[in-house]
């Protein structure tokens, strides 16, 4: 008899990671309501991940953006956002895959998630949508811990 096991920390994951994407999606449609501003970060290792070489240097391993006052071409579906932001005065424009993500903080509202980028593991590939199941890479079953602490006042 093969004994599943339901992948509780996958699934909430996923639903996190849908939590962004919704956020993401309702600022692209409409903009930032009141002061709601984000702090982003992601994995720059990822390989679906798509940033400026000089950005990729700078930031080998993971990358804070933010998203306030000067963004444009804001871009989201169910795998991925694209975003225009200014570098030292350059536009620049990020492919970051939702997978990648490793924290979301909205300050505003003393809101943050904290996510382990890439470590949805592959037996849940199938409920993704495809676009997100062609940007996972293969990693080893890892426990996934969604944490508040990093972002809570203390």
């Amino acid at each position: 008899m093969t004994e599943t096991i339901i992948q509780y920390d996958s699934m909430v994951q996923l639903a996190l990671l849908s939590v962004v994407r919704d956020v993401l999606q309702n600022t692209a449609g409409e903009g930032l309501p009141g002061d709601h501003h984000f702090y982003i970060t992601f994995s720059t290792n990822h390989p679906a991940t798509r940033i400026p070489p000089y950005l990729k240097e700078r930031y080998p391993d993971e990358m804070t953006i933010v998203i306030q006052n000067q963004f444009s071409n804001l871009v989201v579906d169910d795998a991925h956002f694209e975003i225009s932001l200014s570098f030292n005065g350059k536009l620049e424009h990020l492919y970051i895959p939702l997978l990648a993500l490793e924290g979301f903080f909205d300050p505003s509202v003393d809101f943050g998630l904290h996510f382990h980028a890439t470590e949805v593991n592959n037996d849940n590939l199938e409920d993704l949508p495809a676009t997100v199941a062609d940007d996972q890479e293969d990693d080893e079953n890892v426990d996934n811990v969604v944490t508040l602490d990093t972002f809570r006042k203390k």
